[in-house]
């Protein structure tokens, strides 16, 4: 039975990773742009599926961002991302899709989560105030993949990332995420002679970071061997199994960009989630696990940053 794959969110970070992952291996996916279709309207997702017929869907679709985007736009995350979910999950479930992987964040999980933190920590505790809204809107995502895998066999399942970074990702320094947000930093300083880098919180809080080629690639495993049912709760965890400080991940992107000038910490500002590690061992378990270092991934990223990434954020602002 031949596949028709969609992935939605082509041109985020996550599914342009997908894209680029399926097209490796000489599959082909559907793909829209926000302008051809609005994900947050009902029927227009209904009409592209009952057109369309997608039999594979990956929903990497999303409104993202760092502490400030989400502590700010707070109505505009929890509204985007529940509206997107809800209508993609349910239009698959309507047009018969045979495999549908819901995308969501490690941010689903307790403020105070034990560490490193299980599928099973899932609402067992309150969540990071600063992105209380994204984190409700992807666990009432999970939540509508693991109802309809109960009530109506779907074959739905959630994948849980940790911190991502890679090519394409958000250089915005008020929205960005903390990894790319540095990228940026320590390069214009740079450039500009090696000038201090200010530096939110106090960098005592501890991180775990992924490649979007490696979340990808997990992406397309869960897609290919693992079913709703094998999994309790329909929901994965993927990441790295590595953690560091903001500190001393601050020190490595320094020295990734060659950065030679002084780091100035702010302690007024917030540092977030003390500590966030994912027990991958679900995972690990059934087959797969990172193959991208920090350090490589960096230095990658940092090489498409120069020769991509700096001139669509430099186009973008001027």
């Amino acid at each position: 039975m031949s596949e028709k794959i969609y992935v939605a969110g082509h041109r985020g970070l996550v599914g342009s990773a997908i894209v680029r992952a399926l097209t490796a291996r000489g599959q082909s996916a559907i793909v829209r742009t926000h302008a051809e279709l609005d994900l947050c309207d009902q029927t227009a997702v209904n009409n592209f599926f009952a057109t369309e017929k997608p039999t594979h869907i990956y929903l990497a679709a999303a409104k993202v961002g760092g502490i400030h985007a989400n502590n700010t736009y707070r109505a505009d995350f929890i509204y985007q991302n529940l509206m997107m979910a809800a209508n993609i999950i349910h239009a698959a479930h309507k047009n018969g899709a045979r495999k549908l992987l819901f995308l969501g964040s490690s941010c689903i999980y307790p403020r105070l989560c034990p560490q490193p933190m299980k599928e099973e920590h899932l609402l067992t505790g309150e969540l990071e105030p600063t992105n209380e809204p994204y984190a409700i809107a992807k666990i009432a995502g999970l939540k509508i993949c693991e109802s309809y895998h109960r009530q109506y066999g779907c074959d739905f399942v959630t994948a849980m990332p940790t911190n991502l970074f890679g090519p394409g990702d958000n250089y915005d320094l008020q929205n960005s995420h903390v990894l790319p947000a540095l990228l940026r930093k320590f390069h214009e300083a740079k450039e500009r002679g090696n000038a201090p880098v200010p530096v939110w919180g106090t960098g005592a809080a501890r991180r775990e970071f992924l490649h979007a080629d490696d979340l990808a690639d997990a992406s397309l495993f869960i897609m290919d061997k693992i079913s709703a049912g094998q999994v309790p709760g329909n929901l994965i965890n993927v990441g790295s199994g590595q953690e560091v400080s903001i500190r001393a991940l601050a020190e490595l992107v320094q020295k990734t960009v060659g950065h030679t000038g002084e780091l100035v910490w702010d302690a007024t500002k917030p540092d977030g989630t003390p500590r966030k590690l994912l027990d991958t061992s679900r995972l690990t378990g059934l087959g797969w696990k990172s193959k991208i270092t920090l350090a490589e991934g960096l230095r990658s990223t940092y090489a498409y940053y120069l020769a991509h990434d700096q001139k669509r954020f430099a186009a973008a602002a001027s």
